[in-house]
């Protein structure tokens, strides 16, 4: 059996190019600052104190790099630690960050599991990797002993029915591969894949395509030798049983049932989630946020004065422009689009978004009193918020423009 440290030396995963960094930032969820400060904060960290991050598992550096570049760009004080078993994914990131001329970035070669002799975090970053552990709860309290008080968790790990025939086929290909370098592992398993039938439940499903983009990426998804997926309850679980509580997802709409038809109410949050992902049937991740259960909280909510609201997705002004027409906005959640629709009257509101400008103050600028603005701003937040388009964060508040 090849080993999850013999395969990311081979392959280190996702297949990335340090030149691209000159060109572009790949970007997502978890770990962006705006994005932590919304589930982990309450959108108002004081971002004056230094950050402290531990990349666990950190691979080729996507979260690493995103996070590093976003706080350098917002010029905030950071110190991060990455890790991971893979001395191929490890000098991959190293040059990632080197090209972008990343600071105060220690680099490890060695376990997550490791991670509470390190020290202690304001944040840890841990993406597609407990999963692939031979005890995955062994790294989840590994992660919660190196978090410190007020700190929070930022992780993605598979979810299951999303990733209909993966695990068929990976145990096919581990059956006839057995003993193969990875290499040879990936020439023979791609003739085979090219012999399936097209009614192939793998083939037929949407929702994965890591096969097409590159052998790392064919390699992770169909010959990996320790992959596990997590229901929402399976999840809840893990989490509970290793000292977390989960703050929320990060487009907590995907797991709301309510938008496939009325459930009965005295259903409860975990059922209905658990609901959701039944009827969805398309979800192969689950990314999301979790903090201490010693320190239960919940993301930013309420739309205070004080609050200074991102959006994403794209520039305000053309959002504000679509809702002043009264035209709907539709939103690509992975497999779904939804469609939003939003009152006209917050659009002089939206345009002023800017990461910098509080609640209070972009309602003055708008020319709007505050009992009129307010149930416009809730509006925003209910519709926005459960798909990540829009959250709250004090990450720019004084920098200069």
């Amino acid at each position: 059996m090849v080993t999850v440290s013999e395969q990311y030396e081979a392959f280190p995963y996702p297949a990335r190019n340090p030149a691209e960094e000159k060109t572009r930032l790949v970007t997502g969820s978890p770990s962006n600052p705006v994005e932590m400060d919304h589930f982990l904060w309450g959108g108002q960290r004081d971002w004056s104190k230094r950050l402290r991050v531990l990349v666990a598992g950190g691979g080729t550096g996507d979260g690493l790099i995103q996070l590093a570049q976003l706080m350098t760009d917002a010029r905030r004080p950071y110190d991060i630690t990455y890790i991971d078993l893979s001395r191929a994914s490890r000098e991959v990131a190293e040059a990632r960050a080197k090209v972008r001329g990343l600071k105060n970035i220690r680099f490890l070669t060695g376990s997550l599991l490791d991670a509470p002799d390190l020290g202690q975090f304001d944040y840890i970053d841990c993406c597609g990797v407990l999963h692939h552990l031979p005890d995955p709860a062994a790294g989840f309290a590994a992660l919660r002993a190196a978090c410190a008080p007020g700190g929070g968790l930022g992780f993605m790990v598979y979810a299951p029915l999303g990733r209909s025939g993966v695990y068929p086929l990976q145990r096919a290909f581990g059956a006839m591969f057995d003993g193969l370098p990875p290499e040879d592992r990936l020439a023979a398993a791609r003739k085979v894949f090219a012999a399936l039938p097209e009614a192939h439940p793998f083939k037929r499903n949407l929702n994965l395509g890591d096969h097409k983009s590159s052998d790392a990426g064919f390699y992770d998804l169909l010959l990996h030798g320790q992959d596990r997926a997590y229901s929402v309850p399976d999840l809840l679980a893990e989490l509970e049983g290793a000292g977390w509580a989960l703050s929320d997802f990060a487009s907590p709409g995907q797991y709301d049932p309510t938008r496939f038809g009325p459930v009965p109410d005295a259903m409860d949050r975990p059922a209905r989630m658990a609901l959701a992902e039944d009827l969805s049937g398309t979800l192969k991740v689950h990314v999301g946020y979790a903090v201490r259960a010693d320190d239960p909280r919940q993301p930013a909510s309420g739309a205070a004065p004080d609050l200074i609201p991102h959006l994403k997705g794209g520039p305000p002004q053309a959002l504000a422009g679509a809702v002043a027409q009264g035209r709907a906005v539709p939103v690509n959640s992975g497999q779904e689009t939804v469609t939003l629709s939003l009152p006209p009257g917050a659009a002089p509101l939206i345009a002023r978004i800017d990461g910098h400008s509080s609640i209070g103050a972009i309602t003055k600028a708008a020319g709007l009193a505050t009992d009129t603005a307010r149930p416009l701003w809730l509006a925003l937040e209910e519709a926005l918020s459960p798909w990540g388009l829009y959250q709250y964060s004090t990450l720019l508040k004084g920098r200069v423009r």
